[in-house]
């Protein structure tokens, strides 16, 4: 992988800039609810990307805000509904308005804080369910003064419905979970054709810089990198109908080959299972087993798969 990034994996997650007044929050290694965030602080306000996963990762993004755009952000956008890009809402409200896709508002809703109790060990502390107050459906502009913030709906790619923020004048593309960096892939919510029809359409943004939802900061080879893991699943699915094997048995004789190293594989499984069902005729980000799927992510893995959140 050629993602490049100056966060230490030791040091505690700090916004670092990426370009001239844009800023991003990387949570090293991006595994499971280690997502990143995003801060875009213009001449007259500020709009933070996203969130974090639990009550102490949420404060020390507040805290990192709170440096650059003192008195606290004005816009959070939440790219997409789940609980590791908004469980950290409540840090920033009512301060803060909270912007989504009305899908993924109605899918916070309804799948609460549901997330936590895949890891009841990890340390979540007080994160109330605060659900976007500002939604759109196509595209939304926010004018932060000498800056504008394009909020841009792409999906279903990794959930039924995913925003990317586009900060033209700066060159820089938030991508959220639609895009990855040096971590697997995860489209079980969302569509494997989707996702490739997603990437297409922000490779033609052209962006400079491009910033994951996972893993560090590159350029447009992430999202590249991204579409060539998710062509490789739509063939191993095709071969593993042929053959007439399950998911789960697909992912165990898999050669992973160039993406051996990417963290979290076990998600291989749940990728293949939306990859199972759309070459069967089952709609984009139409609903599927989610837990039927978790259950044999863990037996591929041999265990529960770690989150260090």
């Amino acid at each position: 992988m050629t993602a490049v990034s100056d966060v230490s994996a030791t040091a505690p997650p700090s916004l670092r800039p990426v370009a001239d007044g844009v800023y991003a929050f990387v949570q090293p290694d991006g595994g499971w609810c280690l997502n990143n965030a995003g801060l875009v602080v213009g001449s007259e306000r500020s709009v933070l990307v996203d969130t974090a996963a639990t009550e102490a990762r949420a404060r020390r993004l507040r805290e990192e805000t709170e440096r650059l755009a003192p008195g606290g952000v004005d816009f959070v956008v939440n790219t997409h509904f789940h609980g590791d890009h908004t469980f950290g809402n409540g840090q920033f409200a009512p301060r803060s308005v909270i912007v989504a896709h009305e899908g993924c508002r109605s899918d916070s809703a309804e799948a609460g804080l549901g997330l936590r109790s895949l890891w009841p060990d990890v340390e979540w502390g007080e994160t109330p369910l605060v659900l976007p107050s500002l939604t759109f459906r196509d595209s939304l502009t926010v004018h932060a003064g000498d800056v504008r913030v394009e909020l841009l709906s792409v999906g279903p790619a990794h959930t039924p419905d995913d925003v990317v923020v586009w900060i033209p004048e700066r060159s820089v593309l938030f991508t959220g979970d639609v895009v990855w960096s040096g971590v697997t892939p995860y489209v079980l919510m969302g569509s494997i054709t989707g996702s490739l029809r997603a990437l297409g359409r922000l490779r033609e943004l052209g962006a400079a810089t491009v910033v994951p939802g996972h893993g560090p900061v590159g350029g447009g080879e992430l999202i590249d990198e991204t579409e060539a893991y998710l062509h490789w699943v739509q063939r191993l699915a095709q071969e593993g109908l042929r053959r007439g094997i399950g998911p789960l048995r697909a992912a165990e004789e898999a050669d992973t080959g160039a993406f051996a190293g990417l963290v979290d594989s076990e998600r291989l499984v749940g990728n293949l299972h939306r990859a199972y069902a759309e070459l069967e005729g089952l709609a984009p980000g139409a609903r599927i087993d989610v837990l039927a799927s978790f259950k044999e992510m863990v037996a591929y893995h041999g265990g529960l798969p770690a989150c260090h959140a």
